[in-house]
């Protein structure tokens, strides 16, 4: 389940050990920016890596957040990856290399060297947001003094096929050159739903000296996918006998594009075996554009539906620049590991949002005959019905956000049993957003300070118990920045406190448990849960337990287990929305011999609420089990089969509102088939 890499200067005066899986620093810029192993960690922390992805198939962030405890996906809309961490609906906690990715897209992971999925409030390192956790993807960079390279492809019984290209060569004996590509054509269940992802990053990595390293990386991306903001309810639960239809237009209404460009320079120094540095500077252009037709409301029977939509492009360009230092200096008999860092962000958001306007109802509702396929070109009164999307301009605005950040964390070894982490962030958060359709503009700055601390007590070296204390915010202009009116102007931030205790055994070199639990308290503004198109101020307190099992418990048989058990309650004593009150989740992999393996995987989530205070609204519970087999070939060529659903469950993983419920995909079977080189 791990690897390890050590690398030494050319005065052999310092050694660097990268634990991949194990420790949340394979590179001098991932999560936690200190070297911290997974058991000094005060809080709970899962590591899926490219071994990981790759074997268990996964192709996006949400298959990932499927086989994690205390976390489940949110629909998103159908256009972007959506979190719920402990509770919390995110689609801004994203990070890269440990600095901020927060547009709203669905990630590519043929880059990703490592995903890092920290739980609880992480304002500390994060800043605003971070609110119930966040998930960190840690890039895939060049290797001196290697030359390497693979060609996966895939396909599926859908009709998709993907292709991933990854080659690094060596330069000189101070440079090296890697370049990966990849290409997804999208096919799945749904009627209509297609699309394709190109994306294209080269990188460079450059020694300049014994001790300095850079890193340079281009990204580009091109996305192109069908929306499907899923199906109605009736009496509480998703319409079965919906399943099979598309709430949406196979026109082209019902389609997002994103455009991305992403410059990443980082410098590493090491100063001493005690001290290093880095400092990264992010430059990144964004166009998108989403539009829908989606069901807005239904009645129970009928054979009619009230279908809505939108048209929202969206131009973001973002710089950030950030550093830190990490110093380790002994005082007396402690040693403490200290880390000083800054970070400037500058972002310019522009977004536009047209409502449809039907042309009989004049408004961005109208009615329509429920259809297989659905036909938008005569309502459900027999009348001829036509869509503009440029006749009602709801809203055009610009945001100006400039964030200053310092932060500090001491993480100290009062001896070999016990350790204490102390720190604390300043934020500088100034956000204007001019309102171009209406003449307006509301400013606001907020300054707050969000503290942390973690005490790790370790009767012995292989034990941990730990417990924590953080706090978060996220300034009431939302996690987009696209509107601040001026009610929402005069409010203080939406706020996050979560305590957590828990213990972590290393039960082997390779097999590891981690039991916490947590108890986390919100106040903020969210989207409704019936429209979804509306805020609400939202009070919500969750409590609840996870356990993780992840390694090898034979020379043959490796398994990661999660068992979630949470519950919630808003600020008007209801049950909250999204919030499975279990999770279950199981991947075992069995190597048979050198050249043959397989794997079972088990999913199950309990019943969840649709809606915040809406008792009988729920997304029934379902169980999903996935299978994947493996061959080698040949030293450098392995072929792969993966069956998701193989119970071929019909199930509904999570819903953006009342009438949106997502279904999800039946049996379906990939082959894939790899060369090394």
């Amino acid at each position: 389940m791990s690897s390890f890499v050590i690398a030494q200067d050319n005065n052999d005066d310092v050694e660097e050990v990268i634990v991949k899986g194990n420790v949340l620093y394979s590179d001098q810029v991932t999560a936690l920016k200190t070297p911290v192993p997974v058991l000094d960690v005060p809080q709970t922390v899962s590591i899926v890596t490219d071994d990981d992805i790759r074997k268990q198939g996964f192709r996006q962030i949400g298959d990932i957040v499927r086989y994690t405890p205390g976390v489940n996906t949110s629909q998103g809309e159908g256009h972007r990856d959506a979190v719920v961490f402990r509770g919390v609906r995110s689609t801004a906690d994203f990070f890269q290399d440990g600095t901020r990715d927060d547009v709203q897209y669905y990630r590519s992971l043929y880059n990703v060297e490592q995903v890092e999925i920290l739980r609880g409030p992480n304002a500390l390192l994060f800043g605003r947001g971070g609110t119930g956790g966040v998930i960190n993807r840690v890039s895939k960079k060049a290797v001196i003094g290697e030359k390497f390279g693979a060609v996966d492809f895939g396909l599926d019984d859908f009709g998709g096929n993907d292709l991933v290209i990854d080659s690094n060569v060596q330069i000189n004996d101070t440079s090296a050159f890697r370049i990966m590509f990849h290409s997804d054509t999208l096919k799945n269940h749904r009627d209509y739903y297609d699309g394709d992802r190109i994306g294209f990053n080269p990188t460079l990595k450059v020694k300049m000296s014994d001790r300095t390293t850079l890193d340079l990386s281009y990204e580009h991306a091109d996305h192109e996918r069908f929306i499907d903001r899923g199906i109605p309810t009736e009496n509480g639960s998703p319409v079965k006998r919906f399943a099979g239809i598309t709430f949406g237009d196979s026109k082209g209404d019902n389609l997002q594009t994103l455009e991305a460009d992403i410059f990443r320079a980082t410098l590493s120094t090491v100063f001493s075996d005690t001290r290093k540095a880095n400092l990264q500077i992010v430059s990144s252009e964004f166009e998108k554009m989403y539009k829908n037709y989606y069901a807005s409301g239904y009645t129970a029977g009928a054979t009619v539906v009230t279908m809505d939509g939108y048209l929202d492009p969206t131009e973001r360009e973002n710089t950030i620049i950030s550093g830190n230092l990490v110093n380790e200096i002994q005082i007396g008999s402690a040693t403490h590991t200290m880390l000083f860092g800054a970070e400037i962000i500058d972002t310019t958001n522009n977004n536009y949002r047209y409502n449809t306007y039907f042309s009989n109802t004049k408004d961005d509702n109208e009615v329509f005959n429920i259809t297989d396929p659905m036909d938008f070109t005569v309502n459900a009164a027999g009348q001829a019905s036509t869509n503009d999307y440029t006749a009602d301009l709801k809203s055009k605005t610009k945001s100006d956000i400039e964030v200053t950040s310092i932060y500090f964390q001491d993480q100290i070894d009062i001896s070999d049993n016990l350790k204490v982490m102390i720190g604390g962030r300043h934020d500088t958060f100034d956000i204007t957003v001019t309102d171009i359709k209406n003449s307006s503009a509301q400013s606001r700055e907020d300054k707050e300070f969000s503290p942390r601390a973690g005490i790790v007590y370790k009767p012995k070296e292989n034990v941990s118990y730990y417990y924590s204390y953080s706090e978060s915010f996220l300034p009431r202009s939302g996690e987009q920045f696209k509107a601040l009116s001026a009610s929402s102007a005069a409010l203080d931030p939406d706020v996050y406190e979560s305590s957590e205790i828990g213990v972590k055994v290393a039960l082997s070199d390779d097999l590891s448990l981690t039991a916490a639990y947590f108890d986390s308290e919100q106040t903020r503004a969210a989207r409704d849960s019936e429209t979804g198109e509306t805020n609400e101020i939202v009070g919500l307190q969750v409590d609840g337990m996870e356990l993780e099992l992840k390694g090898s418990v034979s020379e043959k048989m490796d398994i990661v287990f999660g068992l979630t058990k949470m519950s919630g309650k808003t600020a008007k004593g209801g049950e909250p929305r999204e919030i499975p009150d279990h999770m279950i989740s199981l991947f075992a992999t069995n190597q048979v011999s050198d050249k043959l393996g397989w794997s079972l995987g088990l999913t199950r989530q309990g019943e969840s609420a649709i809606g915040n205070d809406k008792p009988g609204n729920v997304l029934p519970a379902y169980t999903r089990v996935d299978f994947a087999a493996y061959y080698m070939i040949a030293d450098d060529l392995s072929v792969q089969m993966n069956i998701e659903n193989l119970n071929d469950t019909l199930y509904f993983p999570h819903s953006h509102s009342t009438h949106q419920a997502s279904v999800g995909e039946p049996l379906n079977v990939r082959f894939s088939i790899r060369k090394t080189f």
